[in-house]
């Protein structure tokens, strides 16, 4: 697929900074009598032109932090950084000005993407308009522009309620990226889709993301969404868990093979959270046991009763260990070798001690 004339790749002429940065992230709600703290000291990057999803259970933080990042809600605490911008220090009017310029938004609801009254290009062009960065003249060719690169320029004259969910997720991220923002924020884009139907739009979303170079960061629940991104960051408990980095290599016959690793997320201060099924594998609870090894560090569970000699301990106190059990040995060896020469010699002296005496009392 090739790029529009009237679409230009909108990552040119930017510096090195991450276009999402957030380090220490704290969002706490609070109420008459409770306080929820829906992100605990969160840390992200997302490099500039990425493709990422964000997954993680219902009250994990994800839709919390989507909110934040789109300049909808303020964090408590932390560092929050998008598109160059400090989204804690923003007044009213700059986050106004920064959702209309620098972010764009697609919602699960496709209701809340479009306006019914409106055709797919009427809804494009609004925004074109709304943003006023494209001149009146060029904004027929760049909806429809926008329209072909997410294959929906056949519907450019029908309203939503004459669209598929598809059709009508395709049109909200040609609405969502006509103000040629940054990045791009979709919360559940799939959420109401068939299976089939989401693999269309989560291409369509890769495409954007591929021609025009747009940072895209996808909030979902759906592990499916995971096999069309090549980073998937998982948030458990309001923290970053776990990362899956995903890549094709090809081995020495050329045979194409699809390789997906999943890493711990290490924070500032060395937290990092162990991946579910691990804990559960071996009963981890409270405390647990580590073990620095040259290459690796080890974890087991905290309960010692029936722990195995050496079990848990680093190769070189296992050593140290071993050489000092080898010394009692050794000496144990010693000492019974000696130990008829000792009573020998014990008898003798007690035999010359009787005589003696013997002699005295005569």
């Amino acid at each position: 697929m090739t790029t529009s004339p009237a679409l230009t790749p909108s990552v040119a002429s930017r510096g090195d900074e991450p276009d999402i940065a957030c380090s220490e992230l704290v969002r706490i709600f609070k109420t008459d009598a409770i306080e929820v703290q829906a992100l605990q000291g969160l840390d992200l990057v997302v490099d500039r032109g990425e493709l990422v999803a964000v997954v993680g259970a219902s009250g994990s933080g994800k839709s919390t932090l989507l909110s934040i990042l789109s300049g909808l809600d303020v964090p408590t605490a932390g560092v929050a950084r998008v598109a160059g911008r400090d989204l804690l220090s923003m007044t009213r009017s700059e986050r106004v000005t920064f959702r209309r310029e620098c972010v764009g938004f697609v919602w699960q609801q496709t209701s809340r993407n479009l306006l019914p009254y409106l055709t797919a290009a009427e809804n494009v062009a609004a925004a074109l308009a709304i943003a006023g960065r494209t001149p009146k003249r060029e904004r027929a060719a760049r909806t429809a522009g926008l329209l072909d690169l997410l294959q929906v320029g056949y519907c450019a004259d029908r309203r939503p309620a004459q669209m598929s969910g598809g059709e009508q997720q395709r049109v909200a991220i040609a609405v969502g990226i006509a103000n040629e923002p940054r990045v791009l924020l979709a919360d559940e884009p799939t959420g109401e889709l068939d299976d089939e139907t989401s693999a269309h739009v989560l291409e369509a979303m890769r495409s954007v993301n591929r021609e025009l170079g747009v940072t895209t960061l996808i909030v979902t629940h759906d592990p499916a969404v995971s096999e069309h991104v090549a980073r998937t960051v998982q948030i458990r408990d309001g923290r970053t868990a776990t990362e899956v980095l995903r890549s094709t290599r090809h081995d020495e016959h050329g045979a194409e093979h699809h390789i997906a690793e999943e890493y711990a997320v290490l924070d500032r201060v060395g937290r990092l959270q162990l991946p579910d099924e691990f804990v559960t594998a071996l009963d981890l609870r409270q405390r647990v046991r580590l073990a620095l090894e040259p290459d690796h560090v080890g974890v087991w569970p905290g309960a010692t009763a029936d722990r195995p000699r050496g079990f848990g301990e680093s190769r070189e106190t296992r050593s140290r260990e071993s050489a000092r059990s080898d010394d009692r040995d050794i000496l144990r060896t010693s000492d019974a070798a000696e130990a008829p020469g000792d009573r020998a010699e014990d008898a003798g002296d007690q035999a010359e001690d009787a005589a003696s005496a013997t002699e005295d009392a005569s």
